[in-house]
């Protein structure tokens, strides 16, 4: 698919593909760190309110995200459903920009979020299809390092903005539309993908799971377990905020968090690639475990900035390297699918974690929806282990 083609010195989907990432991340950081802020301060939602919006806009849409993997691999095409997914995300923006109850808000996320379920599993086979074997780590480090530094761009732009239009914050979700069309307009012009051309008696892929081993059913259900005790980061914006960081700042932690996310994630890839990949994604679920415990802890506005930083180091050595792991463990044809499959799982497990990380600050403390996360991260830390050592004695190291 295009291996020959460089720019920047990575193949050229691949470095397109984090370009199209950076623009759209833009356009949703721009808006993400100032809904919660938005629906608390603008209107009157309770906590509780916001982890249903969250936990509905990210499980629900999350469900497409395996069809949509299984359909990319069925018709044998990438670019034009990342187009379609990208295009209704950047569409979801007028919705939040005219929202005047909770209501609209969690439309606008459900749209945008449909997007995402649409465009994640066909992008990340491309990506995977795209890259050599031997630099899978790096490549999918690189589309984590330009996503995640539009989500620092994003960010500073919401501050900037913010303080040019006095604080209104619809202002500042209209212009979000700005970077999402520039992705749209990327992925057409700049994407170029070679349709498969299927021999006669090959058997089309269904959408089931029995094409996929032990390793790769054993891996997916960990990173589900994870993903319930990893609730919505709009819990650590409110957590910054109810500990002292000022409403205007919050975009700028933000930032700090994104920018550490962004620089930490090809030299994490990198990483990977030379010392192994499960040894960084283990780190990777020992370090959130301590950072919730941290959140759980913090008393005043210095933690927060440090634990912020530190989760931004949590996500680069996880988000791309996970992936790249993944695209080892799974056959050719069914890249797109297993792709679905693991966003879906993730995704599905996100309902619950927004809903028992919203009812446990409501009900009991702020600090328990961290303890929470806490201990679910170090029981899939435990078992991530066990699924090494499994590895190890069947098959060697991957």
């Amino acid at each position: 698919m295009g291996k020959d083609k460089k720019l920047f010195g990575f193949n050229k989907n691949v470095t397109v593909a984090g370009l199209v990432s950076f623009f759209m991340d833009i356009s949703s950081e721009m808006i993400y760190p100032l809904v919660p802020l938005f629906l608390a301060n603008v209107l009157g939602v309770n906590k509780s309110v916001i982890g249903l919006i969250e936990g509905i806009a990210e499980s629900t849409a999350s469900l497409l995200k395996v069809f949509s993997g299984w359909f990319s691999d069925r018709i044998g095409n990438r670019k034009w459903l990342m187009a379609a997914g990208y295009g209704i995300s950047t569409l979801s923006r007028p919705f939040v920009a005219l929202a005047t109850g909770w209501q609209h808000v969690m439309g606008s996320r459900f749209i945008d979020r449909f997007g995402k379920g649409i465009r994640t599993a066909p992008r990340d086979a491309l990506i995977a299809e795209s890259a050599d074997r031997t630099h899978l780590g790096r490549a999918f480090g690189l589309h984590r390092a330009m996503d995640t530094m539009g989500a620092v761009v994003g960010p500073a732009l919401a501050f900037f903005f913010l303080g040019l239009f006095s604080n209104d914050y619809r202002t500042v979700f209209w212009l979000s539309m700005i970077p999402g069309v520039v992705a749209v307009l990327l992925i057409i012009f700049l994407i170029t993908e070679k349709k498969k051309v299927a021999a006669a008696h090959t058997e089309r892929p269904k959408l089931t799971i029995k094409h996929f081993d032990w390793r790769f059913k054993f891996f997916v259900a960990i990173a589900g377990l994870f993903a319930v005790g990893n609730s919505s980061d709009v819990f650590l914006i409110l957590r910054a905020e109810q500990v002292g960081v000022s409403t205007v700042m919050i975009p700028v932690v933000y930032l700090l968090f994104n920018l550490v996310y962004s620089l930490s994630s090809i030299p994490a890839g990198m990483a990977a690639d030379r010392f192994g990949r499960k040894r960084v994604i283990l780190l990777g679920f020992i370090l959130f475990a301590i950072l919730y415990y941290g959140f759980a802890i913090a008393s005043d506005t210095k933690a927060i900035w440090i634990l912020f930083g530190f989760y931004g180091l949590f996500m680069g050595l996880t988000e791309g390297v996970q992936k790249a792991f993944l695209a080892t463990i799974i056959p050719q044809d069914f890249k797109a699918t297993a792709f679905g499959v693991y966003n879906t799982v993730i995704g599905i497990a996100m309902f619950p974690a927004s809903l028992i990380g919203g009812w446990l600050w409501d009900n009991i403390s702020p600090s328990a929806t961290f303890y929470f996360g806490s201990i679910t991260a170090s029981l899939s830390a435990a078992l991530f282990i066990v699924f090494i050592i499994a590895i190890r004695k069947t098959e060697g190291n991957i």
